[in-house]
């Protein structure tokens, strides 16, 4: 038992810390062009928004969506609570609510693979995105064949996917749009407020991936807290002392990325009744990363390793 949960909360930590390495780095870039009074403002309100409201508060959201039959106060003490009333409810929204996330996750993931520029770990990711106009008939046809077969066995899960992938849509267009606001941000006029707030706004897009991806490790929402929080924590760590050093290791963001297509796979297998082991998801996590982790360990210290230039 207890081994179980170190796992889930060690898989939840290191996924939370690696798919927000873009955001880190955003804001490490322009807290340089503020003063340092403001960047421990940043820092102090960022963990309470960032942390407590963001990534405490998604969770219940999210579980609340998938159980329209309760009410605010049954989902807040449905962490803490052995009522098997409320118990039994959840366990008939969790597909509706893995699907859509499945759905959301797998979709970002195809996203990267297909449209964003990129250090190519294989020679296969410069090949894809070359292909990048096909990232949209992929998407189509995934989306088509996901909700035909969701109609067949519950309209709602079909909602489900529709949902994901309009969630999917809404905060990809904040994200894409993050590269050309951090421009601006490190060469405008503007206040430090602004910047500021601009920061904490886009910290909250950034969080719903780490959230989501939450649900594929666990349904408990107390190990979701714990471990999002750490993650969120150490992430504000390394924004300010070691984003410089991580930046240097060229492939974290890949291995987080096939994570987040590993994940958003096994939530839409499981959504349609098929299970996995609890330690799949933290297992195969660990995994990615460490191997990303090498191939830039390797490209760092000069060792061959074949690599294709944006």
């Amino acid at each position: 038992m207890f081994f179980s949960f170190f796992l889930v909360v060690f898989g939840l930590v290191l996924f939370e810390i690696i798919s927000s390495i873009d955001n880190a780095i955003i804001n490490a870039h322009v807290l340089k062009t503020v003063p340092e009074k403001y960047r421990k403002i940043f820092l102090f309100w960022g963990i309470l928004f960032a942390v407590f409201l963001i990534r405490g508060g998604l969770p219940f959201v999210i579980i609340w969506l998938a159980n329209p039959d309760l009410s605010a106060f049954q989902v807040f003490t449905l962490a803490f609570s052995n009522d098997p009333l409320i118990k039994e409810s959840t366990e008939r929204s969790t597909p509706l609510l893995l699907l859509g996330g499945g759905i959301y996750l797998f979709l970002v993931f195809l996203s990267w693979l297909f449209l964003e520029e990129k250090n190519y770990a294989f020679l296969v990711e410069n090949f894809i995105h070359r292909q990048s106009i096909w990232f949209y008939a992929l998407s189509s046809v995934l989306l088509t064949s996901v909700v035909y077969i969701s109609l067949k066995i519950n309209p709602l899960l079909a909602l489900s996917a529709s949902i994901g992938a309009t969630a999917f849509f809404i905060t990809d267009g904040f994200k894409k749009n993050a590269e050309e606001k951090e421009k601006k941000l490190l060469t405008a006029n503007l206040s430090a407020w602004s910047k500021i707030i601009y920061l904490e706004v886009l910290d909250a897009s950034f969080s719903i991936d780490g959230v989501i991806g939450a649900f594929a490790f666990t349904l408990s929402i107390p190990l979701i807290l714990l471990g999002n929080g750490i993650g969120a924590f150490v992430v504000r760590e390394l924004t300010i002392r070691g984003i410089d050093k991580i930046q240097k290791f060229a492939y974290l963001k890949n291995g987080a990325m096939y994570s987040i297509g590993m994940l958003g796979g096994l939530m839409i297998l499981e959504s349609f009744g098929r299970e996995f082991p609890i330690w799949l998801a933290p297992v195969n996590t660990t995994f990615l990363i460490a191997l990303f982790f090498f191939l830039s360990y390797k490209e760092l210290t000069h060792l061959p390793l074949k690599k294709v230039t944006k």
